[in-house]
């Protein structure tokens, strides 16, 4: 009895290990990057505030927003104006707000939206010389498609380490073979288990992409 209660055991653990190894298999690049920056808890999120900033010389940007992430209501905060409108039924008087929203909204979350964003094209990961530390990182590029969206057509190359997490990037616009923007990924902190690139950096100008304010309530 004993053998056959330690052959039953056995074939439980190698099936066990062969089915974790089915499901690590299945997850696709961009969801390992996802996960890698705690995508498992974003379905707990219900609220996220936050500040955009951008730095150049001497001169200062910023616009604050707080997203429902449950209903879609969206508030921006721009100098001395408050607007706030629904995702779900954007108009002309919200059009630009949105388009801004989705801008900001993708520097901050842009590991998920590798997982979000329909209509796009996602390359196999290849060993590439990073464009900013010259090291060998992984490599993707998520194309989206000429139609729909706000810019259609653009392309972006995600320079990563081993443990997934994103370390530069390379803007396209247009899918342009010459870059239109690079920036670093760095000062990365846990915010409900949301792995946030808080700053971005262009080496070659006094340039500096950063979030300020940010809050997440969850459920």
């Amino acid at each position: 009895m004993k053998k056959i209660i330690l052959a039953v055991s056995i074939v439980l653990c190698i099936s066990c290990k062969q089915n974790k190894e089915v499901k690590e298999k299945e997850l696709t690049i961009a969801e390992k990057i996802a996960y890698a920056h705690g995508f498992e808890n974003w379905k707990q999120v219900k609220e996220i505030a936050f500040t955009f900033n951008v730095e150049k010389d001497s001169s200062h940007f910023e616009r604050s927003w707080r997203w429902n992430t449950k209903s879609g209501e969206v508030v921006l905060v721009s100098g001395l104006d408050t607007l706030t409108y629904n995702r779900k039924q954007v108009d002309t008087v919200s059009l630009n707000a949105d388009k801004a929203f989705i801008n900001d909204k993708f520097w901050l979350l842009a590991p998920f939206q590798l997982v979000w964003d329909a209509g796009t094209q996602i390359s196999e990961p290849v060993k590439a010389e990073s464009p900013i530390s010259k090291t060998q990182m992984n490599k993707i590029t998520i194309t989206y498609t000429n139609d729909g969206g706000y810019t259609p057509g653009d392309a972006y190359d995600f320079y990563f380490g081993d443990d997934y997490i994103i370390k530069e990037w390379v803007f396209r616009k247009g899918n342009s073979k010459d870059a239109s923007l690079t920036t670093t990924w760095e000062d990365y902190e846990n915010y409900a288990g949301l792995q946030i690139a808080t700053s971005h950096k262009k080496p070659e100008d006094n340039w500096k992409l950063h979030f300020t304010g940010i809050t997440i309530k969850t459920d």
